[in-house]
């Protein structure tokens, strides 16, 4: 899956940080390159930057925030293509962002919880028609090290809640996801796979966070690019890496009985029930 063309690829939160270069590596490789993002000006650059160099990229925006606009993103990429070969859920919200204090979705969830797994749990469910046609298909999920089991008697934290825990609740629900959506996948050609790409990138996150970064956005596109294009990954799903190497996530990822529970709460969430 090392060759691009023909193939198409959606990164979200593709306009900063490691999703840039991630794309733009993307698109270097011939993939054509959905991109999505909230700002229209940087996405608009990005896709510019991209045809300069001869590649192909469209520009999606949308609010993570938002269900609406996560659907309204899901239709918009069928608009725009017949195939999706790859997706990659990389959009997300650090552990300090733009206000202190609990914060919370336009649709009423705890704001991390809400960005960083349930918008990516919505729109892969609402692409793998697309993905289904396009096998092999892969989707990568950008979770993290900083992991916490999720409580599921205060999932949304209006009890005891941090700007910390709520991150590592939401990272560690995507890599339940993963575990969850490779079984549901197993046989359909599309394979699901999680990462921590690296630690302290120079990324926007980490600096909002008041943390000084200790590795690059190189180092973490190389790490996700490893499971979205390299021939090794190809058949091996549900698989949890730490940057380059496979690892063991929190232990509450291999809890079955945790998954469908996250599982029955999220499509009650997304309003996929049924």
């Amino acid at each position: 899956m090392t060759v691009g063309k023909g193939r198409t690829a959606l990164v979200t939160g593709a306009t900063d940080g490691v999703g840039r270069v991630v794309a733009s590596a993307l698109a270097r490789q011939g993939w054509r390159v959905l991109v999505h993002g909230r700002d229209r000006g940087r996405g608009e650059a990005l896709v510019h930057e991209i045809g300069q160099a001869g590649g192909s990229a469209t520009f999606l925006a949308a609010d993570l925030a938002s269900l609406a606009e996560v659907r309204r993103l899901a239709d918009d990429v069928r608009r725009e293509t017949d195939r999706l070969d790859l997706l990659i859920n990389n959009a997300g919200i650090g552990t300090a962002g733009n206000a202190p204090g609990r914060l919370t979705s336009a649709d009423g969830h705890e704001l991390r919880f809400a960005v960083n797994y349930l918008a990516g749990f919505l729109l892969t469910h609402l692409l793998l028609p697309l993905l289904k046609v396009s096998t092999p298909a892969r989707i990568v999920n950008v979770s993290s090290a900083g992991q916490q089991a999720i409580d599921f008697s205060d999932v949304m934290l209006t009890r005891h809640y941090s700007g910390s825990a709520a991150y590592c609740q939401s990272k560690l629900a995507q890599i339940l996801f993963t575990v969850d959506l490779a079984d549901e996948l197993k046989g359909s050609g599309v394979i699901a796979n999680a990462l921590h790409p690296s630690t302290y990138m120079n990324t926007t996150m980490v600096r909002q966070s008041g943390t000084s970064p200790i590795s690059k956005v190189e180092d973490g596109a190389e790490a996700i690019l490893q499971l979205a294009v390299s021939p090794a990954l190809e058949g091996k799903s549900g698989l949890y890496f730490n940057v380059l190497r496979e690892a063991r996530a929190n232990p509450q990822a291999y809890d079955a009985a945790a998954r469908r529970r996250l599982r029955a709460l999220s499509l009650e969430l997304a309003g996929l029930e049924g």
